[in-house]
């Protein structure tokens, strides 16, 4: 992971948990403002996650799982864990 101008580089897997998370909460039709609340951050940081610039930890994921009716694999795996 390198950086340009000193921004930090994106985690590759903070990228992949954004990008469904985005996914799942556009599909679903819930807004920004109402994930944040439910992860208990910002909604400014609910989209940093979602670019893959904040990591998400396990709490915050399982938050997410069960806000959009999701089982936790569906956040980080793009395969079904069962």
């Amino acid at each position: 992971m390198g950086s340009v101008l000193g921004f930090p580089g994106i985690d590759p897997r903070d990228a992949a948990v954004g990008a469904r998370l985005k996914h799942w909460r556009e599909e679903r039709g819930v807004d920004v403002e109402t994930v944040a609340a439910a992860l208990k951050i910002t909604p400014e940081e609910e989209r940093r996650a979602e670019a893959g610039r904040a990591h998400l930890n396990a709490l915050q994921i399982a938050a997410a799982t069960r806000h959009l009716r999701l089982p936790v694999w569906a956040l980080v795996s793009d395969s079904r864990a069962y």
